[in-house]
């Protein structure tokens, strides 16, 4: 029997953050749904040419007391964009720390607000080495 991918699910603290957060990233929200009895909401997100590769953001009305806090029990999620420089820009421009910058013109992390590491990478070739990104250090991390 296949075995077909369906999405990655992460617990977000702040939806409305979360959500701004993944649409820099260039992602649009798929599939929502809303349980009252259970208050939460799952929301889906993914690449407007991907929706069958959504992230699943659980939030919980009633907040994560007693949950894992650390958010890395699996790993990072992982997205190709066109151009990895104007993306870290993008992404600086609104607030978010470039943990790993793209100093190779090819991967970057950044956390997401509920400190999900995200890992971006160069569609094709690598890009030749720029600045400020091909100086810039590590920060905090990914």
């Amino acid at each position: 029997m296949p075995t077909k991918y369906l999405h990655t699910m992460v617990r977000v603290k702040d939806l409305d953050a979360s959500i701004a957060f993944y649409k820099l990233l260039g992602l649009e929200e798929t599939r929502r749904y809303d349980s009252e009895n259970g208050r939460f909401t799952l929301l889906f997100m993914a690449p407007p040419d991907q929706p069958e590769c959504p992230v699943e953001l659980t939030y919980n009305w009633d907040g994560d007391d007693g949950l894992p806090s650390d958010s890395r029990h699996f790993g990072h999620l992982a997205y190709r964009v066109d151009n990895i420089y104007e993306m870290c820009q993008r992404l600086m421009d609104n607030g978010v720390t470039i943990n790993r910058p793209p100093r190779d013109g090819h991967m970057a992390f950044v956390r997401s607000p509920d400190n999900v590491s995200i890992e971006l990478l160069q569609d094709g070739d690598d890009l030749p080495p720029a600045e400020p990104w091909a100086s810039m250090g590590n920060t905090g991390h990914w």
